[in-house]
């Protein structure tokens, strides 16, 4: 009797084990994936965006509201910023090297976009426009 009591324990924690580990500890609850990009209703605008002292190339953007936007963004020659404060966007752009921003468009009007590290004499005039039509 006591033998098929610790058979019934240990099996009883296995079951409860496997139900906690196959739940992945969220009480059973799907979460979605960390590094899932966002979607919009609208279609995939991309742009490649290079900074260089003391302007973006291109200096506007337009997309659709609901567009998902997916910058790519490199600077020519030293460190700049690029933020987009209503988006709250804001990377760092190392000489070089590409940083991508991904955001769906989802208000509409004209928004800045500037360079948010100091670069130089002419770094207050670094913006450019993000155009979002309804």
């Amino acid at each position: 009797m006591r033998r098929w009591n610790i058979r019934l324990s240990v099996a009883v924690l296995i079951a409860i084990a496997l139900v906690v580990l196959g739940s992945g500890c969220t009480g059973g609850k799907a979460q979605p994936a960390q590094s899932e990009p966002p979607s919009g209703k609208g279609v995939v605008k991309e742009f490649n965006v290079t900074a260089v002292q003391y302007e973006f190339l291109p200096g506007e953007i337009v997309v659709n509201k609901d567009d998902r936007v997916i910058l790519h963004i490199k600077s020519a020659d030293v460190t700049h910023g690029f933020a987009i404060l209503d988006y709250d966007i804001s990377e760092m752009l190392n000489p070089g090297e590409e940083v991508t921003v991904d955001f769906v468009a989802d208000k509409a009007g004209e928004f800045t976009f500037f360079c948010s590290v100091p670069c130089g004499t002419g770094h207050s005039g670094m913006q450019g426009k993000l155009i979002v039509n309804s």
